[in-house]
């Protein structure tokens, strides 16, 4: 249900307008029942949700990166290359998750500006030569010597807090109970600013798969924190014709473009990518050709334990496997969404917009990804959320399910009274 955001009668701190839950007492609008679930510490569900999906991440790497690894000088030929990789940045991941859940809402709140700052900032020194790593013609990367970091996987965090921050200070300027010069101007465009220059920074690496993720991040916030209906119609009738424009300015996209429509007039071209995931997609069937059975993963498939894992995922496990990941991305987005409702009924409207956003991040993400693979969408350098090899995404993505947690154990704290 959207929650929206109104200024306090008083001119005080903005508060989510909320209605009573059914069965509460008139005149009590922030009531929440008390059940079972809410006597638990966390919701066990999501946790064991998310660490299944780097579990099934970790195996299929594994299996994904074995011919890969072994014809590569840069790995030494060492089958286990991308395994012992891949499971230290899901060890470090966890580590930085167990750090951050035990940091305050309040906390975050305060930091949300602080960290889009460095995020910026970074964004800025990968674009510098002598400082970016550029690989296959981006400069996505920092090098730290062992690792490389990329900065745009942080930066979808520290928009959701950033953009739900905001929508918390501006909440008195976003509804449609203002007028609309006033939302616009006071509301909308200083948000939108801002979000052109992080996108302009995106673009210049180039990564449009971040900055699509980013945008929808930002906007996705805006609107569950009560936006005004007809911005948002605008904003949805004119990001059409800015994405297309923003294809037509770099031919390659454009490219991409016709390659997704008919990936078989040039299979060994254009196509190549989106052709070979095709084969493994229908190779898998039900239940796939057998663990670590997959012929496309051996040197076929292009960036088979990144970009392309769900893929190997389908051959290897079938229809059964690709529907479980499913089934748990949707698990939990459902309780992602139902976390910040919660957090909307207790007026913790920070929390819960942060919540969502979180949601909004990793089901588009996920949403994108499985689209690519499957041949629905246009191919796009996004990986998997908890699943595909890549340091900072699988450390940013345990970072966004720790806050999520954390928000849930601050709910479940105040329906047992401890926190006011």
């Amino acid at each position: 249900m959207r929650r929206s955001l109104a200024a306090t009668p008083a001119g005080g701190a903005p508060r989510l307008r909320l209605r009573p839950l059914a069965g509460a007492a008139p005149g009590a609008p922030g009531t929440v029942r008390r059940d079972a679930r809410a006597l638990a510490v966390y919701d066990a569900s999501l946790a064991w949700a998310a660490l299944l999906l780097l579990a099934i991440g970790l195996v299929m790497v594994y299996s994904s990166s074995i011919a890969t690894a072994e014809a590569s000088a840069h790995t030494g030929h060492r089958a286990w290359y991308f395994l012992a990789r891949h499971g230290a940045f899901v060890a470090v991941g966890l580590a930085a998750a167990t750090v951050a859940f035990q940091v305050p809402m309040r906390a975050w709140q305060q930091l949300a500006p602080w960290l889009f700052i460095a995020g910026a900032v970074l964004l800025v020194l990968v674009l510098i030569p002598g400082i970016g790593r550029s690989v296959n013609g981006s400069r996505r990367w920092l090098s730290l010597g062992l690792v490389n970091v990329q900065p745009s996987e942080f930066m979808k965090l520290a928009v959701v807090l950033y953009t739900a921050s905001y929508a918390v200070r501006r909440a008195a300027f976003l509804h449609a109970e203002q007028p609309l010069r006033q939302t616009l101007v006071r509301g909308f465009l200083p948000l939108s600013a801002v979000m052109v220059v992080t996108g302009g920074l995106l673009l210049l690496e180039p990564d449009f798969g971040a900055f699509v993720v980013i945008v929808a991040i930002a906007f996705g916030i805006l609107f569950l924190g009560g936006l005004d209906w007809r911005l948002f119609l605008a904003l949805a009738l004119l990001l059409p014709v800015a994405l297309a424009g923003i294809l037509v300015a770099a031919p390659y996209r454009l490219q991409r473009l016709t390659a997704f429509l008919d990936p078989w007039s040039d299979p060994l071209g254009k196509g190549y990518q989106l052709s070979h995931s095709l084969i493994a997609f229908g190779r898998g069937e039900w239940f796939g050709v057998g663990l670590g059975s997959s012929v496309e993963k051996l040197l076929f498939l292009p960036e088979a334990h990144t970009d392309f894992l769900l893929a190997v995922i389908a051959e290897e496990l079938g229809f059964a496997g690709v529907a479980v990941v499913i089934a748990l991305f949707t698990w939990l987005l459902l309780r992602a969404y139902a976390i910040g409702r919660q957090a909307a009924r207790l007026e913790r409207p920070f929390a819960a917009l942060v919540a969502q956003g979180i949601g909004v991040w990793i089901g588009v993400q996920a949403f994108i990804n499985i689209g690519v693979n499957m041949g629905v969408l246009p191919t796009k350098g996004l990986t998997l959320p908890l699943l595909s090899f890549g340091g900072s995404g699988i450390v940013a993505n345990c970072i966004a399910v720790a806050v999520l947690l954390r928000i849930d154990y601050e709910n479940r704290r105040m329906l047992r009274g401890y926190l006011e």
